[in-house]
């Protein structure tokens, strides 16, 4: 139920705890940026963030949360992670599987879903909804080729039809590159 093997993952780090160079990149700085102010509300309870990578988008989510947590399946970008949001929690684990336990009012997708086959997002979908029917989805995408089974908008489309029907999708921002859509419950 899943696109990309953990060995790939894995190789994506093998010479780097960076290798999107979220760090040091503008065009990364700028979309984590627009992440943020994507986020409806100023503040949350507690913030779930699938995929996160490094860390660096966490930094920009973690200060609006009371508490946040950081899942990815490579242990070299969660020790990573671990320095870059020093008051997170942090799961190494492969999707899909179960998500860490919490009053999660904000879940974060950035650049994740289409790692994932349309049974391992349906299988998300179902997971999230039924736990955290009340929480603020957002999705990011890349809209140019991933070389996965499914690209971008074609994996955030599989996601948000597995949801349930109260779930509403609300695309809020498009650039040439990428694309933020917020998710919830009507």
């Amino acid at each position: 139920m899943t696109a990309v093997s953990q060995t790939r993952l894995q190789a994506l780090y093998r010479n780097t705890d960076d290798p999107w160079h979220f760090r040091t990149s503008a065009y990364e700085q700028a979309k984590f940026a627009a992440t943020a102010a994507a986020l409806l509300r100023p503040r949350y309870r507690s913030a779930l963030e699938l995929g996160c990578g490094n860390g660096e988008l966490g930094r920009h989510l973690a200060p609006r949360c009371d508490a946040y947590t950081g899942v990815d399946a490579v242990d070299t970008a969660v020790q990573a992670a671990r320095q870059a949001v020093p008051n997170g929690q942090f799961v190494q684990a492969y999707f899909p599987c179960p998500l860490p336990d919490g009053p999660h009012d904000l879940i974060v997708m950035s650049e994740v879903l289409y790692f994932l086959d349309a049974p391992g997002l349906t299988s998300l979908a179902r997971q999230i909804a039924s736990r955290w029917p009340k929480a603020e989805l957002v999705s990011v995408i890349w809209l140019g080729p991933s070389g996965n089974a499914l690209e971008g908008e074609e994996a955030v489309g599989t996601f948000t039809s597995a949801l349930p029907d109260d779930f509403t999708a609300e695309m809020i921002t498009r650039t040439q590159h990428y694309r933020i859509d917020r998710i919830g419950a009507a």
